[in-house]
Order: structure tokens, then sequence, then C-alpha cells
């Protein structure tokens, strides 16, 4: 690839270079050195020779200006300047010896050290190709997103822990432009013409859209109109900018009129809505999930990005996705519609098999409020580091968030961290040294996650389809009594774990690395280590209630497990797909109108009775009787009475009706012919 593309790539134009202050003296000093040859040669050598001069002055010139070829050949500029100091150098002339032999000498001189130049830019052509090179040659060297990548590794900065694994300096919730992409995962898996195809030719007819990171317009989407959602900057405190989403009053209308179409349980109405208001971001959000349960993936999804990409419209132009210095509150209603989009896009990416992008949108969200992570990300993202294989990231995550988050009291990373150890031992870069150290360490942390959530092993093995040994199945320690003894907040942990990741444990090895170390534990438990008994104490006294965020998260990741454990105080009242579980304090901005209701029911006496039938039926909870009208209030009060009545009557005399069967023949396989006639 020219040097031209390579500073396309990393964003520099012509002239936009770092200038060094040494290069530009070695610039004068040449400039001088090559005069003063050219004003010799203009007197001992012909002009042939001058202008090779010129030519090499120009070459030199060239060279120097480009800033990327000095990084990257700083050996053979010291050859370059030997050479230009050699083929400068003239012999001291001795009056004795005739002007013609001089000349002979010199024309000697500079044919030898022409031909050790070019010798030795041969050589320097044969350096610089290499096995890269020609790859590039062959045409290689098309595929951009291998050359950012090398670029990226090569100027990223990285350290190294105690344990041998390395860390890249840049913030732990780091998110990367193209990796919100899944084209660019999808293109390292199957190459970019698989997963491109014909679709650059179509781009090039479509029409203008704006450009976004998200998601990508599609030519099937309506025509794209600002739909009234707007973002403000609150404030700037310690270096973070506090956004938030707006509604303005065109769409406050819309999102009403949605409201009624929910409460009216049709999906039809909600269509009806959408056609009329194409990125109204809500209904988007609660169609989709209307498809998904049809299991109309594709249209499903397809929802979800025209949503973000109707968000991404909307972002303040200081918003930034990856610095992770932005943050948007949770509270706020408008906000959360993105948080929701994002998560639901992150998912279908991972079903998709796209774990790499998932885990990008996985820090996205928990970047955006870190403090209180409202859709507990930290209960996912162990699951996608270990898919994508980024058990080092993992790594560091976890001993940086050790000290302030306590994530070993989580049965997901207790478990997780250990089995990244575990993967990074088999490596084959790795060196026996650092394998024993990673072996070891996973070892032990293994170990105390058994003994800190004993209830995860047998249901794991459940679903693994694995029978456990005798001795492990009837042991105190993790038989059934351990499940029992859980907490039901512990419980909901344990069971989302195991419902989620418990298909990585079917990895080559790793079940019997957990074998091996399932029986150290039962050997610790017999010999009474006191790490056990401190163990103990801790879930005991830990875990007493779950979050709402861990409700919310659990209701979101829809795994069987994980929702049988949840409260009765969680699944008896109504759950929204496109506001789960909001929080108790949100900070509403705009309230919906009350509708205005008579003193009396409209509704006839029928649709009552019928109504009434429902479980849930109030008729208090509907007549709102005002002050200044006692005398409907007294009329409501009377008609709710002879409801109750009636309803009782009904009651009863519905349980008291008994149906006889009709008097059988003493041979029933006999019928009367012309009953069927």
């Amino acid at each position: 690839m020219s040097t031209r593309a390579l500073r396309r790539l990393k964003g520099k134009q012509r002239g936009q270079e770092e200038l060094n202050i040494d290069d530009l003296k070695l610039n004068e000093e040449q400039a001088v050195d090559l005069q003063e040859e050219e004003l010799e040669e203009a007197v001992l050598q012909p002009a042939k020779k001058s202008n090779n001069r010129k030519a090499k002055k120009n070459k030199t010139q060239k060279n120097i200006s480009n800033i990327y070829e000095l990084i990257g050949d700083a050996e053979n500029e010291v050859e370059k300047g030997l050479t230009d100091e050699d083929s400068g150098a003239k012999p001291q002339t001795d009056p004795d010896v005739p002007i013609d032999d001089v000349e002979e000498t010199d024309r000697q001189l500079a044919e030898s050290n022409d031909s050790e130049v070019t010798k030795k830019k041969k050589k320097k052509k044969k350096k610089k190709k290499s096995p890269a090179a020609d790859a590039q040659e062959d045409g290689a060297g098309d595929d951009i997103d291998a050359i950012l990548e090398t670029m990226e590794k090569s100027n990223g900065l990285s350290h190294q822990c105690d344990d041998g694994v390395k860390f890249d300096s840049r913030p732990v919730l780091y998110v990367e432009h193209r990796n919100l992409n899944p084209e660019t995962e999808l293109k390292r898996y199957f190459g970019a013409r698989a997963v491109l195809g014909d679709q650059r030719p179509r781009q090039r007819q479509r029409q203008y859209h704006r450009n976004t990171w998200m998601s990508f317009p599609k030519d099937t989407w309506p025509r794209f109109s600002k739909p009234g959602i707007s973002m403000s900057h609150l404030e700037t405190r310690n270096g973070l900018h506090y956004f938030t989403f707006e509604h303005n009053r065109d769409y406050q209308q819309i999102q009403f009129k949605f409201l009624d179409a929910v409460e009216s349980m049709e999906p039809n109405n909600i269509v009806v809505l959408l056609q009329m208001n194409p990125y109204h971001i809500d209904s988007l959000l609660q169609l989709s999930d209307v498809c998904r349960i049809q299991e109309d993936q594709e249209m499903a999804r397809d929802l979800i990005e025209r949503a973000l990409y109707s968000f991404e419209c909307a972002f303040h132009p200081v918003f930034s996705l990856t610095s992770g210095v932005s943050r948007l509150d949770y509270l706020r209603p408008e906000n959360r519609a993105f948080y929701l989009a994002l998560y639901k896009h992150m998912m279908f990416l991972e079903k998709r098999g796209c774990p790499r992008t998932a885990l990008e949108y996985c820090k996205l969200i928990l970047s955006l409020d870190p403090e209180n992570d409202s859709l507990c990300m930290l209960l996912l993202i162990d699951f996608l580091c270990l898919r994508c294989r980024e058990y080092s990231a993992l790594i560091r995550l976890y001993e940086e968030w050790e000290v302030h988050r306590n994530l070993s009291q989580l049965p997901n990373f207790a478990f997780s961290v250990a089995i990244s150890y575990f993967q990074l031992s088999q490596q084959e870069e790795c060196t026996e040294d650092e394998a024993s150290r990673r072996r070891q360490k996973s070892d032990r942390l293994l170990q105390e996650a058994l003994i800190m959530f004993p209830g995860v092993l047998i249901p794991l093995l459940d679903l693994l389809s694995v029978q456990p040994d005798s001795a492990v199945s009837s042991h105190t320690f993790f038989g059934p009594r351990s499940q029992m003894g859980q907490s039901p907040a512990l419980a909901q942990l344990v069971a989302l774990y195991v419902g989620r990741s418990h298909m990585l444990w079917k990895e080559g090895g790793v079940l019997l690395w957990l074998e091996g170390n399932v029986r150290e534990v039962l050997r610790r438990v017999d010999s009474q280590d006191p790490l056990v008994e401190d163990y103990n104490n801790k879930r005991k006294s830990r875990y007493q209630s779950a979050p709402r965020n861990i409700h919310r998260h659990v209701i979101l990741s829809e795994i069987k497990e994980a929702t049988a454990a949840l409260p009765p105080e969680v699944t008896t009242q109504p759950v929204m797909g496109f506001d789960p579980l909001p929080p108790l304090d949100s900070v509403v901005s705009y309230t919906r109108p009350e509708r205005q209701n008579g003193g009396a029911s409209n509704e006839s006496t029928f649709s009552l009775f019928f109504r009434s039938l429902l479980p849930n039926f109030n008729l208090q909870g509907d007549m709102r009787p005002e002050a200044d009208n006692q005398e409907v209030a007294r009329v409501g009060r009377e008609m709710n009475q002879e409801l109750n009545r009636l309803m009782v009557a009904m009651r009863d005399m519905l349980a008291n009706i008994q149906f006889q069967e009709p008097p059988r023949e003493d041979n029933p396989d006999m019928r009367d012919e012309e009953e069927w006639d």
C-alpha cells in the first residue's frame, strides 16, 4: 500500500505531518553541502555529472520530507548519510599534478561511488521487501481492516501484571467505533467478499443518509424525518458530561397515543401508529417484542436498528460513544428507551454469532452509567468476554473494579475469572512457567468460587447432562441442602449464571479441570478448612434482597431458570416491554393528562357484569366521584352495591349447577340410525 493511502488511513493529509527539528537541520546542512558540490562539479565535472547530482538531490529531499519513511527506515538513513558524505568528499589536489589527471581521478571515484550507491539501494529494496509486502502486492493490501488492526497494535501501549497477562493501556471500558459494526467481525470470519457481496454498487445509488456508527439506514426503511427527539447537555462535573434526551410537544402527543394503544392490548393499534410515525421509539421497541414472540427475528432486529438510527441522528455534538465520559441518567424516561434499544440490539448480535460486537455494546451501556449500572451489565459482560475469548480484558476489569465493586461476590465473576486463567494457561504461546502460575491461580480461584457458591455445581451438571459422582451428590456440602439453604437473592444470581453460561463449560478440558477441583474442595471441607466456615457466614449475612436493577436484568434476559426465581412482588405487577420495572424515583419531565371520565360509567350493565368476572375487577377504582358532586357519588355507590349483589348471586347459581348424564340404554353401542339422517 502506498504512503498516501497509509496517510489517509491515519487521518493525516499532506502537510499535516509532525516536523522534527533535527530533520530540518539535516535538510539545511545537506542543501549547503549539495550547493558546494554543484559549484565544484561545475568546474571539475562535465554537464552530465551535474544532472546526476540534481537528481540525487531531489531524491534525498523527497525521502526526508516523507515522515513515514523516516520512521520506518532509521537504520537506512545512517547508511544514506554516509554515502552522501562519501560521494560529496573531494580529494585534495596536488599543484604538481596536471588538471586532466585530477579530472580523470575524480571521474573514477564518482563512478565507483555511484556503483556503491546503486548496490546499497538494491540491498535496501531487498531488505524492505518482506512476506507481508508480497502479500500486499498480491492483493491483501485491500484488506483495510487488517491494516488498521496492525496499526492499532503497533501504536497501543500495554503493560503486564504479575501473572504474565498483558493488559492494554487504554481505559477498561474503551469502545472502538469500528467494532460497533457487526460487519467488521463477520468479515474477520468469512471474508469481506462473502459479507458485503454486491452491496457496494447498490450503496452508490441509494439516497443520502447521515453517517452513523451503530446502525446503517436501509433502502426499505421509510423516509427519515426528525421525530421530535433531541439531546441537550445538562452539565459537566468532574470531567464527565451529563446529557439527556428531550421530547418536543408533538412527540409527547404521539407518546400519549402510544400509551393508549398499549392499554388496548391490540398490536394492530401500534402498527397503525407506527405507519403514521415510522420513527417513534417506544412503538418500535414494543412492536419488536411482538415480532420476536412471533419468531420473526429479522423484522424484530430491523425495528431495533431503526430505533438506534433515530437516536443517533439526535445526538448532541459533544456526546461521544467511545470516550467513556458521556453520561445518561436512567431515571429519566426519555433516556431509558436508548438503554433498552442498545440492550436488545446487543442480544440480537450475540444470537447472530457476533460476540465481539456484542461486547462493545455491553461496554457502551455500562459506560453510560457505571456507578448505578441500571441494566446490571456486570452480570453479562463476563459471559461475552468468554464467548469472544477476551480473557485478558475480563481479568483486567476484575482486578481494577474488585476493590470498589466487590466483583468476587457475584457468582458469574467468581467462576468466569477462574475460567479465564485456565484458558490462558492452555495457550500455545504461553511459556511453561507462565502456564504453571496461571494454572495454580485458576485452581485457587475455582476452589474459592465453589466454596463460596456450592449451589452452582449440581444445577450446572444437570444442564450439561453430566451425572455427578456419588461422593459429590451425597455430600452435604454440594447436595440439595446447599441449594435449599440459599437466600432467594442468591438463588436468583446462581440460576442466572447457570442458565446463561453453562455452555462455556463444555469446552475441551474444562470439565476435567472442574472435576479435580471439586475433589479438592471436598477434601478441604472434610478437613474443616477455616475458609469454609468464613464463606458460609458471609453467604448467610449477605444476599438478603436483590436490588431492582437485577430484577430488571433478569426480565430482559428471559432466562427461564432465573425468571422462575423472581419474587412475587415482581411477577404480580405488569411489565411493559418498552419500560420494564421503571425506577421508583423517576425524574418525570412531562405527565400524561388524565382522561375526562364522567361520574357514572357509560358502559352497560351487561358489560360491567362480564368485566366483573375478571379477577382484577374493581369498580371502585374506576368510579372517581368528585367532591363537588355528591349526587353522582351516591349513584355510583348504589350501582356498585347492586352489581356486587348480582355478581354474588350469579356465582352461587353457577356453583350449584349440576349436569346430569343422559340415561344409558342396555346396549350403548346400538344407536338410532335416524339420529344420523
